[in-house]
């Protein structure tokens, strides 16, 4: 392999990852909490899909979505998990320079398609609420299944040039990244060459996913809490509320780390690597601990076959 210093590679044949800069001491201790937050994240999205599929009764669209929403959480996790255990336990650095970017690929194709789901989701509540007697009508099964195909192929087609790009760049500088996987700023600022049609790319993209979702999200639950406020009792505007309460702490474990984490990368010049890698990490790991969690425990449905097995077993 060729010295990071030198200048005689245009596409290196390996990438060389970092972990943690600066915090490579305690790269042992910190696996531990990642390592058991993508254990719950298999262990609780596994088991969502199970319930759904062995329960008819939540064969309904909202269920629906949270199965897709289910499968990315696991194919993100999965995408850095296993390499940054290697990086931590077993000083594994090295990456080929396309198996990084097909990891950059899948992180943010999946990544698009879980924004997508959770505008579908809120979609499903909008009319579940704002138009009940026709939520049957309109989310039927192959409506749920265009949906579904609509948010995977925006997300594959729109984040295809990001690896394009970067293969396209010649890399003479270095080949070391200063991350646990392959972030797509991290990369490419590896580059001896002009970026900014990559980084234009990366931020009109970031506006189109997170700007265009955020809004569309904003102005379902506009629209739904209008519809609650309109209701008579304080039980039943509590009680529909309710209904919405587990999609509302998703959309926020998935879109305040991510906005935190992009803007700290572009913005937080001052802030320090090793905590701009951390963010990096958890807006990854953190959201598919937690959904299947908050949907879990705050979704009656899906408690009641959960515990299931063991009422069965007091009677």
């Amino acid at each position: 392999m060729s010295d990071s210093n030198s200048t005689d590679f245009i596409n290196p044949s390996t990438f060389i990852l970092l972990g943690i800069p600066g915090l490579e001491a305690a790269h042992v201790w910190i696996s531990i909490p990642f390592c058991t937050m993508y254990a719950i994240a298999l262990l609780g999205n596994f088991t969502i899909l199970f319930i759904v599929k062995t329960e008819p009764s939540l064969h309904v669209p909202m269920y629906y979505f949270l199965c897709m929403l289910a499968i990315t959480d696991l194919v993100l996790s999965t995408s850095i998990l296993p390499k940054m255990l290697s990086i931590f336990w077993f000083y594994s650095r090295e990456i080929n320079f396309t198996a990084c970017l097909t990891q950059m690929y899948f992180i943010l194709s999946f990544s698009a398609m879980q924004s997508g789901i959770l505008v579908a989701m809120a979609f499903d509540r909008y009319v579940a609420i704002c138009d009940p007697l026709r939520h049957s009508t309109i989310l039927t099964n192959p409506m749920v299944a265009n949906i579904g195909l609509a948010v995977v192929l925006r997300g594959i087609i729109l984040v295809l040039p990001y690896p394009f790009l970067a293969r396209r760049l010649p890399y003479c500088r270095t080949n070391i990244i200063p991350h646990t996987y392959c972030e797509h700023i991290a990369v490419v600022k590896l580059a001896c060459a002009d970026i900014r049609i990559s980084s234009y790319y990366s931020l009109s993209m970031a506006f189109l996913f997170i700007g265009m979702d955020v809004s569309f999200i904003a102005v379902s639950y506009t629209q739904i809490l209008r519809a609650i406020f309109r209701l008579p009792t304080k039980d039943a505007r509590l009680k529909t509320f309710g209904t919405c309460g587990s999609h509302l702490c998703v959309i926020l474990a998935f879109y305040i780390p991510h906005l935190f984490s992009a803007l700290a990368q572009r913005f937080g010049h001052n802030v320090a690597l090793h905590f701009h890698v951390l963010m990096a990490n958890m807006y990854l790991l953190v959201p598919p601990m937690l959904n299947p969690i908050m949907y879990g425990v705050r979704t009656q449905q899906i408690r009641v076959r959960l515990l299931q097995p063991f009422t069965h077993q007091r009677t």
